[in-house]
């Protein structure tokens, strides 16, 4: 792997397979009595958020604290931040206390780029999601989450060839859905992108996906399928006539679940809007994953710590050995 992770388009086929079995064996290691690995001790990382979060926050939070790293927490309100102080001034501050790793969130598309590649700090950089740009992380715990729903749990070099993934909703503001478009590419699966024409970004047409504009017909081949929220924070315009409109066209029920698959499942990156783009009675449902993203995010992202910052010896062998010592 390379020394940063600014975006999924940064991954091999390989890279992100390596990091999809490593997340496999960090799972294991959730299975513990003490879910705590040595790896990165004396390690310290900065989680950088310039955006509120909860969930991604968290998950790399309880990623670094199992991997044994001392952990620095930076939230921009209440921060120099809001006096005026600049991301550069930021950066080098941390660098002088010596850390060893940035988790960044930004609402600057660009942000975590411009932090690995400016000479400011010297460690590797994560990128926890910029702007409307990308999201890698999530979009490596959501192909694992699909590895092991649709592929099997003991899925080792496998990737997700000749899978249909099928991603519905506000495309234009999603920077998951611009991460999963370009990892589940370069897994092997095919993807379609489905909204209404106002919420699908210029240029879409050159993507390694399919666009539709009406969801009723791809369900039935759809091995996954994607909700999006409908990020009315990054709206300056209507897009769409009323929720009421956006839910009968684009909005997943339990009518329309019920033309997928039998093995098909559903996803959604969280926070749902409930009613909106997804019915209680989907959310509620086995077939869906949410809470099982989060779970696999803290092993997803475990495994991207480890690969950047735990040496060149892969985790599978690591643990593996660990296993049978016992």
């Amino acid at each position: 792997m390379k020394r940063h992770l600014i975006s999924a388009a940064d991954l091999t086929r390989d890279d992100a397979v390596l990091v999809l079995d490593t997340a496999q064996e960090m799972a294991r290691v959730a299975d513990r009595p003490i879910k705590k690995l040595p790896t990165l001790r004396g390690r310290t990382i900065c989680n950088l958020f310039f955006e509120d979060s909860t969930r991604t926050r968290i998950s790399f939070e309880a990623a670094e604290k199992r991997l044994s790293a001392d952990v620095i927490n930076f939230a921009a309100k209440g921060s120099s931040v809001s006096k005026g102080e600049s991301l550069k001034d930021t950066a080098q501050t941390l660098e002088a206390m010596g850390v060893d790793a940035v988790v960044i969130r930004h609402g600057a598309s660009g942000a975590p780029y411009r932090l690995a590649n400016s000479g400011w700090i010297d460690a590797p950089v994560i990128n926890a999601g910029d702007g409307t740009h990308q999201h890698p992380t999530q979009a490596l715990l959501d192909a694992f989450t699909m590895r092991r729903r649709l592929v099997g749990e003991d899925a080792l070099g496998q990737d997700l060839t000749g899978k249909s993934i099928t991603v519905v909703g506000d495309v234009l503001h999603s920077r998951v859905a611009r991460s999963n478009v370009e990892l589940l590419h370069t897994l092997g699966a095919e993807v379609t992108l489905v909204a209404p024409p106002t919420l699908l970004p210029v240029g879409v047409d050159h993507w390694t996906c399919d666009v539709s504009y009406d969801l009723d017909a791809v369900l039935p081949k759809s091995d996954a399928v994607m909700m999006l929220r409908v990020q009315r924070e990054r709206m300056n315009a209507a897009f769409f006539p009323t929720e009421r409109e956006y839910a009968r066209r684009y909005g997943l029920d339990g009518e329309r679940m019920a033309k997928m698959p039998e093995h098909g499942i559903v996803m959604h990156p969280g926070p749902m809007v409930r009613g909106m783009e997804i019915t209680a009675e989907v959310a509620d449902s086995p077939r869906c994953t949410v809470i099982e993203q989060v779970a696999n995010g803290v092993h997803t992202r475990m495994a991207v710590l480890y690969l950047l910052l735990g040496g060149n010896e892969p985790a599978v062998s690591h643990t593996r050995t660990t296993e049978e010592s016992k």
